[in-house]
């Protein structure tokens, strides 16, 4: 589950619908839509981006870096079965929200007020989160974990519609883009600060002997028993409940319209068949969304399964998938900053294909890792090798290649989100542009099971992790591919 697109850690690509044109500014390099409001921001303002931020340290914490792996590695007991169980959850909520999330995305607007809906998200997420606590051995049955986890999906995904549709009206006029950008690096900064957060409280106590760590877990945590990783879906749960506060008490909502429910639904399918029309006379447009729905697909892949190839594949524990989060957290900044330059220098079309082009090679690298293997061809024994420093992880030449390549991910995972809203933007009329970002929005969710079903069948089929991460290479290689046939979005 990954994150909405566009947000600067890796947790992005959960959910891309109403990412249209206020947004566009904040990644589309030197084309610039929007001017720079001089207003101060309202409480409203101020209570949407603290909503948005709250709302993320669970894509990061529970599906990604932290309770996801531990799902994997502990309660189903085996790396590749949890692979391919992961991956079967994923290809549920991906389907799931693939037909709920546009239709809701088109029909919010005819109906008014999303805050009742947000209230009905918020009481079905936070009972969910709390109970991981009790996802242990012995405790809630695995089925019944995964069931969770499906539910937790759908609605985050439903939720960050709802979100980003009151992006507009939560915002002054020419704010949407400083808001946009303030609610992604806060979710950031959530984020990577309660990564370090559980890694200071509840991991590292005991471990290390530096001074500014506790000597025990806090609140008596106990590591034998998994705590700390289960300790997330808690905490996530309280974060996005006290960021809901403001929002509820101060963010302005959408007035009623009056329409009923089934109407508002049977207009928004309308809205969504004349979208699709709008492709009409306009190939390079659509070629691009074709390519891009199968190297996002790649890429949303890539997020949700990487924190459990890693834990898989190099045999890390909880200190170790939270300093990997952290690292590819912060780095992932980078592809933001790298994204503009990239544009300006070569095109955006360009540039994408250098994006994916690097996200296949390092991908390709991390295949040929493990714990005793760099690159395939050099096998590493650590009984003949000594530490490469005397930390408390990331000890071996092996595991600090994985984390470098897994750097390098985080980079170009992000600055290929940038580049693909510059590329519409370079593509799309802009007499029709919010029409033709409906459509990238959908293009990014249509088929976001699409990774997921291939890579719980490649898992089971080969018993192999390694093989289970082949067809996301695939997609990105085929996304590339479909990228050499639009015309446009050159230098200018």
């Amino acid at each position: 589950m990954v994150p909405s697109e566009g947000r600067a850690s890796l947790g992005c690509g959960m959910s891309e619908l109403a990412g249209g044109p206020p947004g566009m500014s904040d990644v589309a390099g030197d084309d610039v839509l929007v001017p720079a409001p001089k207003q101060k921001l309202s409480r409203s303002a101020l209570s949407w981006i603290l909503h948005q931020g709250s709302r993320d340290p669970y894509v990061i914490l529970v599906t990604i870096y932290v309770f996801s792996p531990y799902f994997s590695r502990v309660l189903v007991g085996d790396p590749v079965r949890g692979q391919a169980t992961v991956a079967d959850i994923s290809t549920v909520y991906g389907l799931l929200t693939a037909a709920l999330a546009p239709i809701l995305g088109a029909s919010i607007e005819r109906f008014g007020p999303r805050k009742p809906f947000m209230a009905l998200i918020l009481a079905i997420m936070a009972p969910l989160l709390f109970a991981l606590w009790l996802a242990k051995p012995g405790g809630l049955p695995v089925d019944l974990v995964g069931l969770a986890l499906i539910i937790l999906g759908v609605a985050y995904n439903c939720g960050d519609v709802l979100n980003n549709s009151l992006l507009a009206r939560a915002s002054e006029k020419g704010q949407e883009p400083v808001l946009s950008g303030l609610g992604y690096a806060l979710a950031n900064g959530l984020s990577v600060s309660l990564l370090i957060f559980v890694m200071w409280a509840f991991v590292l106590p005991g471990v290390v002997p530096w001074s500014f760590v506790p000597a025990a877990p806090l609140f008596g945590l106990s590591q034998v028993e998994h705590e700390p990783s289960r300790i997330v879906g808690p905490l996530s749960a309280a974060v996005m409940l006290l960021g809901a506060i403001p929002f509820f008490l101060w963010t302005r909502d959408a007035p009623r319209t009056g329409a009923s429910l089934g109407a508002a639904i049977k207009e928004g399918v309308k809205l969504i068949l004349d979208t699709f029309a709008n492709l009409k006379g306009h190939a390079d447009v659509a070629k691009f969304l074709g390519a891009r729905m199968l190297y996002c697909d790649g890429m949303t892949a890539l997020l949700i399964f990487g924190g459990l190839f890693a834990a898989g594949l190099m045999k890390w524990g909880e200190l170790e998938m939270l300093a990997y989060g952290i690292s590819l957290s912060i780095f992932g900044v980078l592809g933001g900053l790298i994204a503009p330059w990239l544009d300006k220098t070569l095109g955006p079309r360009r540039a994408i294909q250098v994006e994916v082009g690097i996200c296949i090679l390092v991908l390709l690298g991390t295949l040929g890792m493990g714990r005793e293997k760099i690159l395939f061809f050099w096998t590493w024994d650590a009984a003949t090798h000594p530490a490469v420093w005397n930390g408390p992880l990331f000890r071996t030449l092996p595991e600090l290649i994985y984390l470098g390549l897994g750097l390098l991910i985080a980079v170009f995972v992000t600055a290929q989100y940038a580049s693909s809203r510059t590329l519409l933007v370079r593509l799309a009329p802009p007499d029709r542009m919010a029409a033709f970002f409906g459509l990238f929005s959908l293009s990014g969710t249509a088929t976001m099971w699409l990774g997921s079903l291939l890579v719980a069948l490649a898992t089971k089929i080969f018993a192999s992790q390694v093989a289970g991460f082949i067809p996301i290479a695939g997609l990105l290689a085929l996304g590339l591919v479909g990228l050499f046939t639009v015309k446009g979005g050159g230098r200018e």
